[in-house]
């Protein structure tokens, strides 16, 4: 398919609802061509970096998140910078790094068997954890790496404003490497455009043209998760009228959403799809408040 490298490409963030497993499903349904490209959701990005357009609108109501996505689009003209600062970090709050060396001490693996990466970076994670606290400004390079050390590699702050992510059972390894660079090469030549607005805001005053698509994939309304707590019936419905006036419009759209969760339903929107195409997708959809595996319902919504 022309809008598709042999291998899927994932996302440097390996971010909470990433659609990497699905990803194979999800191109395959995709339109073969694409002029614009439009996400108003667009989280870690693994979906956007599997699609080819001409120009690419790029939203998250996440601030944090679009700084770092600013921060990767800057370095990908010298990504050996990016990997000298990461690595300066890295090496000041003494956190494990085996895409270059094992540092941790096999008598912390012997005791820790399934945890020793959590225990050999908390010290030094909760000391950056500190560090950009106290410094009002959040510095995307200081969150990426929080993110990638953090606790089911989520940005998660509270009221106050403050980082309060633990640290996670994870390391800077080769795989964050490889999609570090697959990012680079990805969005080096590309006209892309990102901002944070809520996705109503997002949409005003854009004007599509022939060719168009607009990916949604928004918090799902009936899902445990930690970041579908922003959503609520009146923005399910908000985004449901907006993808009727794209139809009306004749701009392809896709929606990916579960229309059951663990004996929830999702009434609004059963109803509501049953004019369009509905795709069933094999879902992966895992909590993080619980990482048992959950019975779930998972679609694709086109109008094409």
């Amino acid at each position: 398919m022309s809008t598709m490298n042999e291998k899927i490409k994932r996302s440097p963030m390996f971010y909470v609802g990433d659609k990497y497993k699905l990803m194979s499903q999800l191109v395959n349904l995709f339109p073969d061509k694409v002029n614009h490209y439009y996400e108003p959701f667009v989280g870690g990005g693994t979906v956007f970096l599997n699609i080819e357009a001409k120009k690419y609108f790029l939203n998250d109501i996440d601030k944090h998140l679009v700084s770092i996505h600013k921060l990767l689009i800057s370095s990908a003209k010298n990504p050996t910078i990016f990997f000298k600062d990461v690595e300066k970090i890295i090496h000041k709050y003494k956190l494990s790094h085996s895409f270059k060396k094992d540092v941790v001490p096999d008598s912390l693996k012997k005791e820790f068997k399934k945890t020793y990466y959590a225990r050999f970076n908390k010290e030094g994670y909760e000391k950056l954890r500190i560090h950009v606290n106290k410094n009002k400004k959040n510095d995307p390079l200081i969150l990426y790496i929080l993110l990638i050390y953090g606790f089911n590699r989520m940005l998660r702050f509270n009221g106050g404003g403050k980082f309060n992510l633990p640290v996670g059972n994870v390391d800077f390894n080769k795989n964050v490497i490889n999609a570090l660079n697959h990012y680079f090469d990805f969005v080096q030549d590309k006209t892309m455009q990102f901002t944070s607005q809520d996705f109503r805001k997002f949409f005003e005053k854009k004007d599509f043209i022939k060719g168009d698509f607009v990916y949604l994939d928004p918090p799902y309304l009936i899902a445990a998760s930690e970041y579908n707590r922003l959503w609520n019936e009146s923005a399910e419905s908000d985004l449901i009228k907006f993808a009727d006036e794209l139809n009306r419009k004749g701009v392809k759209f896709a929606l990916s959403n579960v229309t059951h969760y663990n004996g929830s339903k999702n009434d609004l929107l059963l109803e509501w799809m049953r004019k369009y195409n509905v795709h069933d997708i094999k879902s992966n959809y895992i909590s993080y408040h619980n990482n048992a595996k959950k019975n779930i319902k998972e679609v694709l919504i086109t109008n094409y």
